[in-house]
């Protein structure tokens, strides 16, 4: 199993709410999106990396529309804004 941590951090908390709520909808049994104060916290799971990396993909255009229309100027980049994967399994399926 292949999983990504993706944080972005947004103008205040409320707007870090919005943003969560927005992207909640489109998540898979996978998924699983929250806000932490000024930041949204989503984790995602699948079998193969091709699986994550697209929806990885899928949910960063997402978020910066929701953020855009959350009424935001986007994602602020900082040190706390991260991405991990954990690719401590061997995809076979690559």
């Amino acid at each position: 199993m292949r999983r990504a941590t993706i944080t972005t951090t947004h103008d205040d908390a409320d707007a870090a709410e919005r943003v969560a709520a927005a992207l909640a909808p489109d998540n898979t049994a996978e998924m699983a999106t929250r806000a932490e104060g000024e930041a949204v916290v989503t984790t995602v799971a699948r079998e193969g990396t091709r699986g994550l990396r697209s929806t990885v993909d899928d949910y960063v255009v997402n978020c910066r529309v929701a953020d855009r229309l959350g009424g935001t100027d986007g994602p602020h980049e900082s040190e706390d804004s991260t991405a991990r994967t954990d690719d401590t399994d061997t995809d076979t399926n690559t």
